[in-house]
């Protein structure tokens, strides 16, 4: 009877070294597993093979762009009897730093353009939505032409589209936000 006892008391260490054993074993398992699924994760992102295009020109977007406000301007409007006017605030967005400096450089050209555009408009126009992006966007179409950049017409010919397949540098403004817009 002896015996029994000290039969049990080995059998304890064995199954504790055992089981010991066994949890190392599955988490070293694990553990590598997981590390190479990381690290082959990681090559493939490095590669491009499984991250879409679009999530690499997402990550080109992440640079903030550059916001160039302008003085606020005064503006006689359109309307009969020449008792209307607009105090208009411009801001352009730009891609970046380096663009900013080079519209810097023509913005009494822009300015003298944007004035004139403005005068050209009705209070009736300027106070729809409607009017308000038409004129942005002329702003923005005309502040490209004074930089330099080609600005393609939407009323183009098919057949002046199809001859010319030019491809031509966008111009660094990106959009234009009014700051400042009140109509008396």
């Amino acid at each position: 009877m002896s015996d029994a006892p000290a039969a049990d008391a080995k059998e304890k260490p064995k199954s504790k070294k055992m089981l010991i054993i066994i949890i190392a074993a599955v988490l070293l398992l694990g553990g590598g597993g997981a590390g190479y699924f990381l690290l082959m994760k990681k090559n493939a992102d490095e590669d491009g093979d499984e991250k879409p295009a679009a999530s690499a020109s997402h990550d080109a977007k992440k640079v903030a762009p550059t916001y160039l406000p302008l003085e606020n301007m005064v503006v006689n409007l359109a309307d009969q009897g020449g008792d209307r006017f607009a105090q208009i605030g411009v801001t352009f967005e730009i891609e970046d730093a380096h663009a900013a400096d080079q519209v810097k450089a023509y913005l009494p050209k822009i300015r003298d353009m944007i004035l004139r555009q403005s005068s050209q408009r009705t209070s009736e126009e300027l106070l729809t939505a409607d009017g308000k992006e038409k004129l942005a966007g002329e702003i923005l179409k005309e502040s490209s032409r004074i930089l330099g950049y080609e600005v393609e017409e939407e009323e183009e010919a098919p057949k002046a589209k199809k001859k010319k397949k030019v491809k031509r540098a966008e111009s660094p403004l990106t959009a234009v936000l009014f700051s400042n817009f009140i109509v008396q």
